[in-house]
């Protein structure tokens, strides 16, 4: 394993040294010193492993493709954002906008996460092992939403075709975000989103939420969510 300490080497040394692994490498490197700072092993694309021992702050992991990335802390906002494949763990809590418009792989948050979690998700998956905060999965698009713990105000407004399954309380729900019933291929496709989070839950302890699709198309009487 490749140790990367940030107290010896700058952040865009790190970056270009993790971006110019070849495809093929299988690496693995450990980040230490992190020490809250920004933009942590950002638009990687390839299939290695990185570790991060501490907490970072805002973007980490952002734009990652193939690649497993661990961060032993907590993250920052908008951690794993715009992520198009691969896999990213956060072992402590999660700061706003968590997974936003993820394309693609997998954030797996063992803590909480704030406010927006996984907003504008577009086919990620997001697995949040506490609970979530208030206007999370707004307006997503694909993908899915996993929470074990408790959901905030608001959870999937004006959300579109994306998956919620939440074990706990839901305070209340977004415009056009109603509870549906959880079938036998939701509960197929949650117990794959547990076994990868490596979550001890069971699918039949969840309910499932998404779109009522009234707000695809401009209606007067729909007016008042709009």
């Amino acid at each position: 394993m490749t140790v990367l300490d940030l107290s010896a080497i700058k952040l865009r040394e790190l970056n270009a040294t993790l971006q110019g692994v070849e495809p093929d490498s299988h690496a693995a490197f450990e980040v230490r010193n992190p020490q809250g700072g920004h933009a942590i092993a950002v638009g990687l694309n390839a299939p290695i492993d990185v570790t991060i021992n501490g907490s970072t702050g805002y973007y980490c992991a952002g734009m990652n493709q193939l690649a497993t990335v661990r961060v032993t802390g907590s993250a920052g906002p908008g951690v794993a954002q715009n992520m198009m494949s691969g896999k990213v763990i956060v072992d402590g809590d999660a700061s706003q906008y968590a997974g936003a418009t993820s394309r693609g792989g997998i954030l797996v948050i063992k803590g909480n996460a704030t406010s927006r979690c996984a907003i504008q998700i577009k086919g990620g998956d997001v697995v949040v092992h506490g609970d979530i905060g208030h206007m999370s999965a707004y307006m997503a698009q694909s993908g899915s939403l996993v929470v074990l713990g408790d959901a905030g105000a608001d959870l999937g407004d004006s959300i579109y075709e994306s998956h919620l399954f939440v074990r706990g309380s839901v305070k209340s729900l977004g415009a056009d975000c109603v509870e549906k019933e959880m079938r036998p291929e939701h509960v197929e496709h949650l117990s794959r989103l547990l076994h990868e989070a490596e979550a001890d839950a069971k699918p039949e302890e969840f309910r499932r939420y998404g779109s009522a699709r009234t707000l695809y198309h401009f209606e007067v009487d729909n007016a008042g969510p709009y």
